[in-house]
């Protein structure tokens, strides 16, 4: 495994900011880990890279633990904090020939050249990071985390102050390099996780309250049979709540509704329905829940959601 967690604890003196976590990380996946604003997951990935130590339960990252042998631990893995650490006198290609010769790299000139070509960084190389945007400080963060070649990367809100091309390069990139790294990332972009991540951990309240591929939670959610519909004349949501099986009834405006049953003939249900009411129906389609809907099903109690 390339993350082993057993009974991870941190206490903050009376606040328990993580409880007994347990989870596994294989080789080559990358994992979404998601949470409410101070559910956890920052000091869970400051654990993990061994810049805070655990009060208690063990980590291991590559088989190394991470409160004995934090020094070969961090040789193996990337990080990318949240609040993005960087020297902003330096320029961008110093800072990353110092983050290598840091890391142990041996050709220090052609993988920084390399890492900016990967990070889209060509035209800002010889600028001093304090007069990049943020985008472009995130994109040196990043090239810094990958800079020493590492097995795992460990990514805290990796496409924050990006714009949407920028998000897309990014993406790519993460995606690519999970083809032969571990990649765990925090974000609450939850766009993001579906379009990358291979499966999704979600901790609340120092606890985690789910742990497996996306599809698989989509299945396990209160609203598994979900249909969208529109119809080309007017009916009540009263008239709705008579099909067999509904359990949900949203109105989605202009005559269209999101509907979820109890069943999965559900949709035949909602024809049936329409056919019986004489009505004509101008669009009939199944969904999923979205990873949005399922965080905050899991994660409703917390700030009033």
């Amino acid at each position: 495994m390339s993350i082993q967690v057993h009974q991870l604890t941190k206490i903050y003196g009376t606040q328990t900011a993580v409880d007994s976590i347990s989870f596994e990380i294989e080789p080559g996946e990358i994992v979404g880990f998601l949470g409410p604003n101070g559910a956890g997951k920052s000091t869970t990935m400051k654990m993990l890279t061994c810049y805070i130590p655990p009060t208690s339960g063990e980590a291991k990252v590559c088989g190394l633990d991470v409160s004995d042998q934090s020094i070969s631990v961090r040789k193996h893995v990337g990080y990318l904090p949240e609040h993005n650490p960087l020297y902003l006198d330096m320029y961008v290609k110093e800072y990353l020939a110092f983050a290598a010769g840091m890391g142990g790299v041996k050709n220090v000139k052609n993988r920084v050249e390399e890492v900016i070509a990967l990070t889209h960084l060509g035209r800002e190389k010889h600028k001093k990071i304090g007069q990049l945007s943020k985008g472009y400080r995130q994109r040196v963060g990043l090239a810094q985390a990958i800079i020493h070649d590492p097995d795992v990367l460990i990514l805290d809100e990796p496409t924050s102050g990006l714009d949407p091309n920028q998000v897309m390069e990014i993406r790519d990139l993460i995606r690519s390099l999970g083809s032969n790294k571990t990649i765990m990332l925090s974000t609450h972009i939850m766009q993001e996780v579906e379009a990358i991540c291979n499966r999704v951990i979600i901790i609340d309240k120092g606890h985690i309250v789910a742990d497996d591929k996306l599809d698989n939670l989509r299945n396990q959610t209160a609203e598994k049979w979900i249909v969208r519909v529109q119809f080309a004349a007017t009916v009540t949501e009263k008239d709705l709540k008579t099909i067999p099986g509904i359990l949900k009834v949203t109105s989605l405006g202009n005559n269209a509704w999101r509907l979820s049953g109890d069943n999965a003939q559900f949709r035949q249900a909602v024809s049936h329905f329409a056919l019986a009411s004489n009505l004509e129906v101008t669009e009939l389609v199944s969904e999923k829940d979205n990873l949005e809907t399922i965080f905050r099903q899991l994660t409703k109690h917390v700030d009033g959601l």
